[in-house]
């Protein structure tokens, strides 16, 4: 297996897991909106880095998972699909109903340390990929049960396209138990694992 771009190290993984909360980051600026100000924010400062971290980490993303164009041939023998895990990503969206203050530093400092401790957990438990923003842009999340090097492998799969039993697709392996699809604009003919 190549080492790409997308292996599940901490900067890549800390990429992944601030584009799956861009929208968050996104509502919070403009609950800071204050058109009374000559600016138009109450924290210009701290809602311009999160307009910039909320745009580019989900450029950077996006980018990133459409650029994968090798990996592994394997033949798919069962695949459900579970998209609807991506909604457990939703309970932090609830910070947004809450008045947040973007000027006070025990606020921030309170974010900064609940995003941090859900990162340590999204990165331990290799879940960064579990992503609205993918969602969004039309990723799925299929658990899927295919033959590898004639094995059999249970992993999910993040895919644009829906996988069924007996499909023979490429894979490239992001963790012991995720795996994302190669594009299909990168189609290879190689024969089954």
């Amino acid at each position: 297996m190549s080492d790409t771009s997308l292996r599940l190290r901490p900067l890549v993984s800390l990429v992944f897991f601030l584009s799956a909360y861009s929208p968050l980051m996104i509502i919070l600026t403009i609950k800071d909106l204050n058109f009374s100000l000559p600016h138009f924010f109450g924290s210009a400062t701290t809602s311009g880095i999160l307009i910039f971290m909320a745009i580019g980490s989900s450029v950077v993303t996006l980018m990133t998972v459409r650029s994968v164009e090798s990996g592994l041939t394997v033949v798919v023998t069962k695949a459900a699909n579970k998209s609807g895990d991506m909604f457990g990503y939703t309970i932090p969206y609830m910070l947004s109903f809450m008045r947040v203050d973007l000027g006070d530093w025990q606020t921030l400092l309170s974010l900064v340390l609940f995003l941090s401790v859900l990162f340590i957990m999204a990165y331990r438990t290799q879940t960064v990929f579990i992503n609205p923003v993918l969602a969004i842009a039309g990723y799925m999340l299929i658990d899927c049960t295919f033959k590898r090097d004639g094995k059999e492998v249970q992993a999910m799969v993040v895919t644009r396209e829906p996988i069924s039993a007996g499909d023979s697709m490429q894979l490239d392996q992001l963790s012991h138990y995720l795996y994302i699809r190669i594009n299909t604009g990168h189609k290879n003919t190689e024969g089954h694992a």
